[in-house]
């Protein structure tokens, strides 16, 4: 990873050589924002609202899975323009510090976590660590890979909270488009808070002894703790960052769906599902339709946004589960 990012330091130095001082000093918008995953460039995007003077990038897009990401030439070059980067912190993009250092970044870093008490990560999401997420932005990198469950945003009332931190950062970096932003994020939050109520309406059309999720990939730790379900830890070696399992692990997996009693289980969008087709055909239970987890869904989809992804993944676990599907 770091030769990589060296080599990737090396392409933008001459292609920033290669590009007139005139032309460089030239800025489009008035303030450059670079975000480093699509869940948290929707967030962005609704307290920026139509304004045309700021200018949003988003690293990793649709469908792309942030832990596996490999950072560009490109991404490199945005974050040397940028004036302020968003970030999820809890180690969620274990790459980004070695890509802001490559790419000689001056931006203010902003970590979408701070104020939300994180949840252990190795299968332990019922548990709240003692602490609130680090709040400052050298703390926030400390933590070795896996320490706390880093998916926040499928709790909405946490997404409330990074909906407002990146308010206060916008209106710290902006004053003069302070009162719009705090406009545009009033106005999401409020429909954040909608978004919570129709979980809690859905979810209770399940039975308490089914409410159990059986995924490919340890994501739903914050959506368990909040409304009531147990996410199953046998599938956690199909993480996105690991091999396959093992056929004996594979076997395993198989009696313990079967034992627990669900119809269903689960694969995500940015992970195949071949595997996990496989092993529902041998426990005799359904493949849900794919869920949106660590990424939203390409335009045009159910997960095109936040909002739609969330009120998706819920119809779409409520039917699969209560057998309705």
């Amino acid at each position: 990873m770091r030769s990589r990012l060296l080599w990737l330091m090396i392409v933008l130095m001459l292609v920033i050589s290669a590009v007139p001082a005139a032309a460089q000093e030239e800025h489009e918008h008035d303030l450059h924002v670079v975000v480093t995953y699509s869940i948290l460039g929707d967030f962005v995007r609704n307290v920026v609202g139509d304004d045309d003077h700021i200018e949003v990038t988003v690293l990793v897009g649709a469908d792309g899975d942030a832990h596996t990401y490999e950072p560009t030439p490109s991404d490199a070059e945005a974050l040397l323009e940028a004036d302020v980067q968003f970030e999820n912190g809890l180690m969620f993009e274990s790459w980004l510090n070695d890509l802001y250092q490559a790419s000689g970044s001056e931006a203010l870093r902003v970590v979408a976590a701070l104020g939300i008490v994180p949840l252990e990560f190795e299968g332990e999401h019922g548990h709240e660590h003692e602490g609130e997420a680090e709040h400052s932005e050298e703390e926030a990198h400390d933590h070795e890979h896996g320490e706390f469950d880093p998916h926040i945003w499928h709790d909405p009332n946490n997404a409330i909270i990074m909906v407002e931190n990146v308010r206060d950062a916008l209106m710290t970096l902006d004053p003069d488009h302070a009162a719009m932003f705090q406009a545009n994020a009033a106005a999401y939050i409020a429909e954040l808070e909608t978004l919570d109520a129709f979980i809690r309406e859905q979810v209770a059309t399940i039975p308490e002894a089914q409410r159990i999720l059986f995924t490919n990939h340890d994501t739903f730790g914050y959506f368990a703790s909040q409304y009531g379900f147990i996410v199953d830890s046998a599938l956690g070696s199909l993480s996105t960052e690991v091999a396959d399992p093992s056929a004996g692990e594979v076997a395993e997996l198989i009696t313990e769906i079967q034992e627990s009693g669900v119809p269903a289980i689960f694969a995500e969008n940015i992970a195949g599902t071949d595997l996990m087709q496989q092993i529902a055909d041998n426990a005799g239970v359904i493949l849900a339709p794919t869920l949106y987890t660590d990424a939203l869904g390409a335009e045009g989809t159910p997960g095109a946004t936040y909002l739609e992804m969330v009120r998706y993944n819920v119809t779409t676990i409520v039917e699969a589960l209560t057998g309705s599907m």
